[in-house]
This record gives C-alpha cells, sequence and structure tokens, in this order.
C-alpha cells in the first residue's frame, strides 16, 4: 500500500545525539509518511537503534527536532508519554512479564495507557493474537513459548494500542534462524495491511520485499535514502557495497 504523501507521522530534523564525547547521531534528517514502509539498516554502531529511541521518546538529544503526530519530543523528552501512546515499540528482547499469560501480558499496556476497561482490552487483546496467529496461546506463559514466539507475542502487545506507527528495533536479530521466518512473515503482513512502520534490521531481503525507501547510517550519518530498487542496484558507495556484500 502506497504512502500518504500528505501526511507526516514522523519528522526528524538536524537531530545530533552525543554519548559524552562520542557522537553518535550527526544532522540526521528523516520524514516517515502515513503507511510508509521505512527500512532503517547500516552497520553495527551506525546509531540505528539511537535514532529509533529518539524518536519514541527513550533517549533525550542535544540539538534538533523530532515530532511525531504533531507532537514535538522535546530534548528533555518532557512529552514522551503522549509519543509513546501512539508508537508501538518491539525490540530486540521480547520483554514479556514472565509472571502473565500472553493475553495478560497484551492487555496490560491497555489498562495503563488507554484505561481501557478489562473486558474491552481482552477482545482487543484477542484479536491481535489472532492477527499474529497466537490466539491459541492466550492462556499460556511466555516461558512456554519459543523465541519466535514470544517476538510475536510482543509484536501483539504493541498492535494493542493501536499505534500510529510501529518502531522495530532489530526484533529478529535475537532469534535462531529457524525462528526469523515466522517473525519477518508476521512483520509482512503488518506492511501489506498498510501499518505506518520504521523498520531497523539486517535483514534485507525483507527490505526489498516491503519497504518503500532504505535508509543506510554509517557514522551516525545518513549516507544514502532511496526506493529498494535504487538502493541495491546502485552501490557506489563503498559502504553500502561492503554492507550488502554481508547480508545478502
Amino acid at each position: 500500500m502506497a504512502a500518504n504523501a500528505e501526511i507526516e507521522v514522523v519528522s526528524v530534523a538536524g537531530l545530533s545525539k552525543h554519548f559524552g564525547a562520542h557522537q553518535v547521531l550527526a544532522n540526521i534528517d528523516l520524514v516517515v509518511r502515513a503507511k510508509e514502509r521505512v527500512v532503517v539498516c547500516g552497520p553495527s554502531g551506525s546509531g540505528k537503534s539511537t535514532l529509533a529511541r529518539c524518536i519514541n521518546g527513550l533517549e533525550p538529544y542535544e540539538s534538533g527536532d523530532v515530532t511525531v503526530n504533531g507532537i514535538r519530543i522535546s530534548p528533555t523528552v518532557r512529552h514522551a508519554d503522549l509519543v509513546r501512546a501512539n508508537i508501538g515499540m518491539v525490540f530486540q528482547q521480547f520483554n514479556l512479564f514472565p509472571h502473565l499469560t500472553v493475553l495478560e501480558n497484551c492487555m496490560l499496556a491497555q489498562n495503563w495507557a488507554r484505561k481501557r476497561a478489562k473486558a474491552e482490552a481482552k477482545v482487543n487483546a484477542m484479536e491481535q493474537l489472532e492477527k499474529v496467529r497466537l490466539a491459541n496461546k492466550a492462556d499460556a506463559y511466555p516461558a512456554k513459548l519459543s523465541g519466535g514466539q514470544q517476538q510475536r507475542v510482543a509484536i501483539a502487545r504493541a498492535l494493542c494500542l493501536n499505534p500510529s506507527v510501529m518502531l522495530f528495533d532489530e526484533a529478529t536479530s535475537a532469534l535462531d534462524p529457524e525462528m526469523v521466518k515466522e517473525v519477518l512473515e508476521t512483520m509482512i503482513l503488518l506492511a501489506r495491511d498498510g501499518m505506518t512502520m520504521v523498520c531497523i534490521t539486517h535483514e534485507m531481503g525483507f527490505a526489498r520485499a516491503v519497504a518503500d525507501k532504505v535508509v543506510f547510517m554509517d557514522g551516525g550519518r545518513i549516507v544514502q535514502e532511496s526506493p529498494p530498487q535504487e538502493f541495491f542496484s546502485d552501490r557506489a558507495d563503498p559502504r553500502i557495497g561492503k554492507f550488502l556484500s554481508q547480508t545478502l
């Protein structure tokens, strides 16, 4: 589904961020429009995850602007809760509560962030678990699930908040190879349903299949931003050529 060129869901302008004396983001500009699927890739340490955490208000920053759904996240992250309520974020680690069932994990965030009644939260949780093909595991505890299943529960939990954009931060990197496919298939289904997505990933097959644009980062900077056809065919920058030779 094509992006809506009129609606900017995420806008990043001149974003810079340091950890001590080390600059991890340098003057980043990025726009993500409604229903657009953006893949952010690059070598380890290029600033990809820090960018995602700045968008979600989990990291403060020194300069620039980050706006989500028209709400500006100040450098001191004062308005982060307003933004996070509309952003679903899936991390490398699943971060499920081990003492809660799958269903309870999916209901908890709704009760806390949306103040939904228990019955309404349960119906929504089951709908999202159905979407990730895990409704039959609603009463199971996380320890009884495979890594791939736990990550799909984490995706369902994020979807329960009905976010306007989903951020995936290396959602498959902690999984065994045989479990990666099931999580990527779930992400592909979301993309086909028109979910606005920012995916930080080394899975270039996924990028080729679903991305509207690919953003390549190195050294805290955006080196190239282009449609996937152009990104995969034009390897003029040796850094991109090296990266693709290691990931394809």
